[in-house]
């Protein structure tokens, strides 16, 4: 059974957005080494969208205009995970409002009991009023030309998605978006599906209405040269591939975004992949042998016991990295291997990035297993840069 939004909500006319809040100037002398281009945002909107799962607007209330971006982009939100007296962690929420819009940002958080404390700080503390600092928009997750978008979302998933309807739409181009949730209530933005003028182009699948998205007939049903753009759970996605696969789809037409790193035997790399706001915690082998990593620019050789990231040991050891995701899925902390061998763990680059680039991402990559020396590692350029002086 398909279902389409002809609900009551149709009806319901969109809440218009709140005054700018009177406060203008962002907090002064807190975390003052923050990163290039960071910027104090207010939160001007709050609304609960369902449960466990609210949308946020932050503005800058000078009105200086905010960074621009294009449909599948997040954010960075700086939070004190840590403490007030620590450095913040960043956590990656995607955009979801309409593209070329700059005088504000909205994002939707869905609260992750088994989490990290991202989303749950998000929802304890970032009320209207509130000031966060946020860096400037990132684009892993791109649309590509085709002659026709599939869209599928699952749950939470659908937020990178309603930029993409919203840019698809303007730009006038072919597309549908299907959305999959456990339950009708649990579906984030029904009203603005609804009253959105590509509404037409919206399928809803809610589990407790006993409808089903069918991923073979659905993919079957598309246009030659359909582009698949998806988010959602790894099980989601993860059956959205193996769908595409059994359908003889290139991979390169399967375009995902990770919330989290899925499983090793979840399902195979993709050949394009990117992610946003993950919240499970990264999982290392207790079993990997001890390796060596040699930080080129200070000459440290440092040891890396099994249960530890190469990330983690660096910072241990005085070396300040940028990390966001720390699970492999959004490359902020791409470091450049110089010599020896690694295992490649990260969503994130493909075989020329890996081998030719020798881009390593320490959150989540190690050493490779019985390599004869330590793995030399340095920022990305820093060999070039050396040799150029």
């Amino acid at each position: 059974m398909t279902l389409t939004l002809a609900s009551a909500e149709a009806s319901r006319p969109a809440p218009s957005p709140a005054p700018i809040l009177a406060a203008t100037v962002a907090p002064q002398g807190a975390w003052p080494q923050l990163p290039a281009g960071t910027r104090w945002l207010q939160v001007q909107r709050r609304e609960r969208l369902c449960a466990d799962i609210v949308a946020l607007t932050l503005v800058d209330p000078s009105g200086v205009p905010l960074p621009d971006w294009t449909a599948g982009a997040h954010v960075d939100l700086l939070l004190p995970l840590d403490g007030p007296a620590a450095p913040p962690r960043a956590r990656s929420y995607s955009l979801c409002h309409r593209p070329g819009e700059r005088g504000h940002y909205q994002i939707a958080v869905q609260r992750e009991r088994a989490g990290r404390g991202g989303s749950a700080w998000v929802h304890e503390h970032l009320h209207e009023g509130a000031w966060v600092p946020v860096r400037p928009p990132r684009n892993l997750f791109t649309l590509r030309p085709a002659p026709h978008v599939l869209l599928l979302a699952g749950g939470i998933g659908l937020t990178p998605l309603l930029a993409m309807a919203e840019a698809l739409w303007a730009e006038g181009r072919s597309f549908a978006l299907q959305v999959a949730v456990r339950q009708r209530t649990r579906l984030p933005f029904a009203a603005r599906l609804a009253q959105a003028p590509w509404a037409r182009h919206v399928q809803v699948w809610a589990d407790d209405e006993g409808a089903a998205l069918d991923l073979p007939a659905q993919l079957a049903a598309q246009p030659a040269g359909t582009l698949v753009a998806t988010c959602g759970p790894a099980g989601f996605m993860a059956a959205v591939q193996r769908a595409a696969q059994q359908a003889g789809w290139a991979p390169e037409r399967v375009l995902l975004e990770h919330f989290a790193a899925p499983p090793a035997a979840a399902v195979d790399r993709p050949a394009t992949v990117s992610a946003v706001a993950p919240e499970a915690a990264p999982d290392f082998a207790p079993d990997a042998a001890p390796a060596q990593v040699l930080w080129a620019p200070t000459g440290q050789c440092l040891a890396l016991p099994p249960q530890a990231s190469v990330a983690q040991v660096l910072r241990a050891a005085g070396v300040a990295l940028d990390l966001s995701c720390e699970q492999g899925i959004c490359g902020q902390c791409c470091l450049q291997v110089l010599d020896g061998q690694a295992e490649h763990r990260d969503l994130v680059y493909g075989p020329h990035e890996h081998t030719v680039e020798r881009r390593f991402t320490p959150c989540c990559s190690r050493p490779a297993a019985g390599a004869a020396g330590p793995l030399v590692l340095a920022p990305l350029g820093w060999a070039q840069a050396e040799g150029s002086a």
